[in-house]
Parts: C-alpha cells; sequence; structure tokens
C-alpha cells in the first residue's frame, strides 16, 4: 500500500466536502483525474475508503482511519516544510548543551539569556549532568558543548576556561562552627545535611566515601535557596557553590564557611570537540560563552 501526498490531500479534499466534484476542484484537479486516483487508493489499500450516495460522500470506517492519518502526516510534513524553511534562510537552530549544577543554576541564566535574545531564531537544549558523563556524551557526539569541573579528565576534547566555582559550607548563624571562617569537608561529614538534588551531591558523596564516611542528606532538594532556607531552619548544614551562598545570606540567617580541601575550588571548563566539527551556530554559542567568562 502506498499513498503519495497529493493523494492524501486529495481524499481529505473529498472528505471535507462530502463531495467528489467538489473535493477535486479544491485540490485543482478534474473530476475524471480524481475519481481515477480515488479507485487507485482503494484498490491499493483493498477496502473501500468512501460511501457513495446521491448527497455525495461519506468515508467507511477504513476511510476515516485513513482521514485521521492523513491529518497527522501532513500536519508533519508542513512542520518539516517549516522548519526546513528557516534553516535555510538561516533563522533557526538548536545546540545541546550538557552543564553540571553548578553552571546550570549560577553562570547560564545570564549566558546564555544574552545569547538567546540575539539569535530569536535558536533553541538551546540544556541538560544537567555529572561532569564525567558529560565528557563522554561530548566526545561521543551526543552533545555540541559541555561545561564541566577541571577535575574531569577532558583529554582528547577542546577546553576553555569558562568559570571558578569554590564549594562553601553553610550553617545556621548559631552553629558551633559559624565563626571558624573555614572547615575541612572531613571534619563535618558526619554532621546532619540537606542534600542539593544533582550532580553536586555525586562529588559530595564521592569525597565522603574517600574520608571513610557514607553521606546520608537527611532530604534532598532541588533548588540552593530550598537547601538555603532548611539550613536557616536548623534542620542541617549543606555544601553549596559561593554564589548561591552569597545570594541566600542576603536573606536568611547563615553563615558560610570555605571549604579547605582542593577539589572544593573548582575551575569549570567549556569542552567541545574540535571547533572545525561543529556547525557554525554551536561555533558561535561556544564563542559567547568563551568572551562571557573572559569579561567576568
Amino acid at each position: 500500500m502506498r499513498f503519495d501526498i497529493p493523494d492524501l490531500r486529495l481524499f481529505l479534499a473529498v472528505v471535507d466536502a462530502g463531495s467528489i466534484t467538489h473535493g477535486a476542484g479544491a485540490a485543482n484537479l478534474s473530476l475524471a483525474a480524481a475519481s481515477e486516483r480515488l479507485r487507485d487508493m482503494e484498490a491499493a489499500s483493498g477496502v473501500p475508503l468512501l460511501l457513495r450516495n446521491r448527497r455525495g460522500v461519506v468515508p467507511t470506517r477504513a476511510g476515516d482511519t485513513l482521514a485521521h492519518h492523513a491529518r497527522l502526516v501532513l500536519r508533519q510534513v508542513g512542520a518539516m516544510q517549516a522548519e526546513l524553511s528557516d534553516h535555510a534562510r538561516g533563522f533557526r537552530g538548536s545546540v545541546r548543551v550538557l552543564a553540571n549544577s553548578a553552571a546550570i543554576v549560577g553562570f547560564l541564566p545570564e549566558r546564555l539569556g544574552l545569547f538567546l535574545a540575539r539569535h530569536p531564531g535558536t533553541d538551546i537544549d540544556l541538560a544537567e549532568r555529572p561532569s564525567p558523563d558529560i565528557v563522554k556524551a561530548v566526545a561521543g557526539g551526543l552533545a555540541e558543548i559541555g561545561i564541566v569541573s577541571d577535575a574531569a579528565d577532558t583529554s582528547g576534547l577542546d577546553t576553555q576556561p569558562f568559570a571558578i566555582d569554590r564549594l562553601v559550607l553553610v550553617a545556621p548563624r548559631d552553629h558551633p562552627l559559624a565563626g571558624a571562617g573555614r572547615v575541612a569537608f572531613a571534619e563535618v561529614a558526619t554532621e546532619p545535611m540537606i542534600g542539593f538534588d544533582g550532580a553536586l551531591q555525586v562529588q559530595l558523596r564521592d569525597q565522603a566515601e574517600r574520608v571513610g564516611v557514607r553521606l546520608r542528606p537527611r532530604v534532598l532538594l532541588r533548588t540552593f535557596d530550598g537547601v538555603a532556607r532548611m539550613v536557616a531552619d536548623g534542620a542541617g548544614i549543606a555544601v553549596m557553590p559561593e554564589f548561591a551562598a552569597r545570594r541566600a545570606r542576603r536573606s536568611m540567617p547563615l553563615a558560610s564557611l570555605r571549604l579547605t580541601d582542593p577539589w572544593a575550588t573548582r575551575r569549570l571548563l567549556l569542552c567541545t570537540r574540535a571547533t572545525d566539527g561543529l556547525d557554525p551556530l554551536a561555533v558561535s554559542l561556544v564563542h559567547h560563552l568563551a568572551s562571557a567568562a573572559g569579561s567576568a
């Protein structure tokens, strides 16, 4: 069974008009040509598609099925043609970006916002992943751009500086450590913690295991603001990026302590495969993000 696009357009025109004559006119076909096409469609499908009567035609159950799928197919064809037309004029494009939690929450909203404002036909497919997973995805061609911690092995990829991300401990102001200024993660890893449901929590779990502690957060939240609120209420302590702690301290009674562990100061990197293998839109986004990093 094989129907082409003009067949489907004709069939819908006939069904919508309730008349082969009127449907043929809507499809810019003669009545004889339209009738022959419809007979060929019924022969190809092996079942009657139209019931003919004195008032015109109505679809059979098989005809209803064909009409339903014809509308879906033609809608998809129309969407495809519109998008291809936009691509041909350079108006549309999409870039797949994977980033760790710190980059997504602290840096990308502002930097991507400026880029999208300047490129109204561009879409960005953004997702959060742990840094090692991002490296694998970029190397395997599953994403054009990755933003990762420099602790990840980026061998074989092109990298550029993106941002400095420092992790701090946040605690209620009346916590015994509140005035310490700095602390090692091993000193607090066994305390009740509020966790962030993202790639950062994976890193903290791994670091806790290295000092022989099994990290068991009391609850996992999806926003740093939510984490800070629970800490301020006395539910526990938490580790979060410095930018998030600074923002939370403006409205909540919190103390922040610099973590002395080397891994707590993270340099975030842009990573891509060789830029000469990227499409122009992805290259433009890489240059934008790199230049924003330089100005910051």
